[in-house]
């Protein structure tokens, strides 16, 4: 790729499998110009990459081709109209699991200064989407790695959004404390599933959860009860396929209302129910 112009670079690295637009965000990265101005790029196609730009291109585009996440790259991820800081010692935030923040807000919409917990922190995504949205509420936010919760912890400094970290396996680090809802983006995919190749560069310990994938949610789900107000809500993000076998493991546990919502491709993705003090 030498001497290449703008458009020329892109193009290029599209011909070698580069989706089009991870492409132009990893090109803009390298030019140091924000991820979402790709309007720059059509605008100057024709002006030649200089040669540190072009190197740091390359090299970038070698990484995504080798399945690195583009927010590993960059170091930042959008979500939910925020933008974090994400690296390897935590789960890259998928679009899909704006539909559990979505549902979250719906569920607490007509709740003054709401108790939430959010288990499995990881980037903060979820915790820290909460509190932009809901000022008034109480989050907490629980990870098992120590890690994670100082890239979530560094998250809400400069987004200067105050949330409440726990160290420790789900809901065992909150003591008898009791909340209106209780939200997880949780691992659930089959340790032997093939994915999990395409995913080497995530750590395995936020995707993956026994045979079956459902080895943590069952263990949220039996731990909950205990830390729900009367009424209050259990909401998981899951699998694609895995909606009933969850609606199942919350139904058996007495919550009710059980139900799921799709994300925008329309696949169920999250299951919840309320816990009820009256059977």
């Amino acid at each position: 790729m030498n001497g290449l112009t703008v458009g020329q670079a892109a193009a290029r690295a599209q011909t070698l499998g580069l989706p089009r637009l991870d492409a132009q965000v990893l090109l803009l990265h390298a030019l140091g110009r924000a991820p979402h101005d790709r309007a720059w790029l059509l605008a100057h196609g024709d002006d030649t990459l200089d040669a540190t730009v072009q190197a740091t291109f390359e090299a970038h585009a070698q990484r995504r081709l080798n399945t690195e996440p583009v927010a590993y790259i960059t170091g930042q991820k959008e979500f939910f109209g925020l933008t974090l800081q994400v690296d390897h010692r935590v789960l890259d935030p998928r679009a899909e699991t704006e539909t559990l923040v979505e549902w979250a807000l719906s569920c607490l919409a007509d709740t003054a200064s709401p108790d939430v917990v959010d288990l499995g922190t990881g980037s903060g995504a979820i915790a820290l989407a909460l509190k932009h949205a809901r000022p008034d509420a109480a989050i907490s936010a629980v990870d098992a790695s120590a890690e994670a919760l100082a890239v979530a912890s560094a998250n809400a400094e400069r987004l200067a959004l105050h949330v409440d970290f726990h160290h420790g396996s789900w809901l065992a680090p909150l003591n008898s404390r009791t909340f209106d809802a209780i939200v997880s983006n949780p691992p659930y995919v089959a340790s032997d599933d093939e994915h999990l190749a395409a995913l080497k560069h995530e750590p395995l310990s936020a995707l993956a959860s026994g045979v079956d994938g459902l080895d943590d949610i069952r263990s949220i789900v039996r731990q909950a009860a205990q830390h729900l107000k009367p009424n209050g809500w259990l909401l998981l993000e899951h699998g694609y396929d895995q909606a009933q076998a969850v609606h199942t493991l919350l139904s058996n546990q007495g919550f009710v209302n059980v139900q799921s919502r799709p994300d925008l491709a329309g696949i169920l993705r999250c299951t919840g129910g309320q816990w009820s003090t009256v059977k």
